[in-house]
């Protein structure tokens, strides 16, 4: 058994967990470890999809009863009928998009530059929408059952943005639905409610689309990736929701305008490769 590659997963899946959820971009942070890690070539790209799965399983764990709730009401119950219909609306704009339009987004943009432009530009957006929420006496909507299908698609709408590498989609549907009225907390569990099927969904697409590097051999690496994902996204969660009761995210825009700058410095000095 191969230890310090167990090590390398260990590593991988706690910086997935820690930052799947957080308005920073997991995969920028991801590309930078491997990178540091010297862990290169497809089976990384398979190992990712595969931690992935455990931060969302992450977020079916801590809003299970909630869910649970919601499939068994959908027959009669007209709160779980409008739940289930906010997530579709959410989901599938960046759904459909994602589809026709991830290979010329791969393409074209998954570069050094435009990752940084991601962070650095979703920060400045961050700075500014704090600033217009803290200028707010209350927000319109205060808790995510009050959400309508309007407020439900305008962040579906904008989680579209997340498509551009370095966006973050936790950080685009977090601050879009700030942007939009929803109070800091709502927007934050709506935001991982929404994971769950945008998740599950590219995660089974990517799995499908790269089985052929799939084998057996590759099974403890992906399982110590999965746990630790799964448990430190558990932890940052619980932590986020916590910190969105009494504090802004300011210090994030800060946190994404450095990292843009170092993403720059990366790419220009050649220390990762930003391809596809």
């Amino acid at each position: 058994m191969d230890w310090l590659l167990l090590f390398k997963a260990a590593v991988m899946g706690v910086v997935e967990g820690l930052t799947e959820f957080l308005p920073v971009s997991s995969t920028g942070h991801l590309i930078l470890t491997a990178a540091l890690l010297g862990w290169r070539g497809e089976t990384v790209k398979v190992f990712e999809v595969v931690i992935q799965t455990g931060a969302i399983l992450a977020i079916v764990g801590l809003y299970w009863q909630r869910l649970i709730g919601t499939v068994r009401g959908l027959p009669r119950e007209r709160e779980a009928q409008r739940f289930t219909v906010n997530v579709a609306l959410g989901f599938f704009p960046a759904a459909l998009a994602g589809f026709w339009l991830i290979g010329p987004i791969k393409a074209l943009l998954f570069n050094a530059w435009v990752v940084a432009a991601g962070f650095i530009v979703g920060g400045l957006i961050m700075l500014w929408v704090e600033a217009w929420h803290a200028r707010q006496r209350a927000p319109r909507v205060a808790d995510v059952d009050a959400l309508t299908w309007r407020d439900a698609l305008g962040v579906g709408l904008i989680q579209c943005a997340a498509l551009v590498p370095g966006v973050s989609r936790s950080g685009a549907t977090i601050i879009g639905g700030m942007a939009l009225g929803l109070s800091r907390r709502v927007a934050t569990e709506f935001s991982f409610f929404l994971a769950i099927p945008m998740l599950f969904g590219a995660a089974a697409y990517d799995l499908v689309k790269h089985r052929a590097l799939l084998s057996s051999a590759d099974v403890p690496v992906f399982v110590v990736g999965l746990v630790v994902s799964f448990v430190s996204a558990w932890v940052s969660v619980k932590w986020l929701l916590r910190y969105v009761a009494s504090h802004s995210f300011v210090p994030f825009a800060w946190y994404r305008i450095a990292f843009g700058g170092l993403i720059l410095v990366s790419g220009m000095l050649g220390w990762v490769d930003w391809s596809p």
